[in-house]
């Protein structure tokens, strides 16, 4: 029923991701996902601040984002996989086990 079709990772991905991710955390202290939420919470500093760094980092990003593609975001490839490939085993055999692990977890986390 289900089709995978992972994106494949890599070193240099996961460095600029992170260094975009942390540069507006350390910049404002939030989350892109906070920043939102502020932001219709009616947040000055998200609305003013957060709402400009969106924006400008969005297409910053998207400008370079052909120079990246075929330099940085390239390196360490990681290929396309699932745990269940990397463990050879059937998917329900991951699956199951981590749903079973996360309501467990929420269940003693209330």
């Amino acid at each position: 029923m289900i089709s995978l079709r992972p994106k494949s990772g890599s070193w240099g991905k996961n460095a600029i991701g992170g260094l975009i991710f942390g540069l507006g955390f350390a910049l404002l202290g939030y989350c892109p996902g906070t920043v939102a939420g502020a932001i219709g919470n009616g947040s000055l500093d998200a609305t003013t601040a957060g709402l400009a760094g969106i924006l400008l980092g969005s297409g910053i990003f998207a400008t370079i984002y052909p120079r990246l593609k075929e330099g940085i975001l390239k390196k360490g490839s990681f290929g396309k996989f699932t745990l269940p490939q990397i463990f050879k085993v059937n998917n329900w055999m991951i699956i199951i086990p981590l749903a079973v692990s996360i309501v467990i977890f929420l269940y003693f986390l209330h």
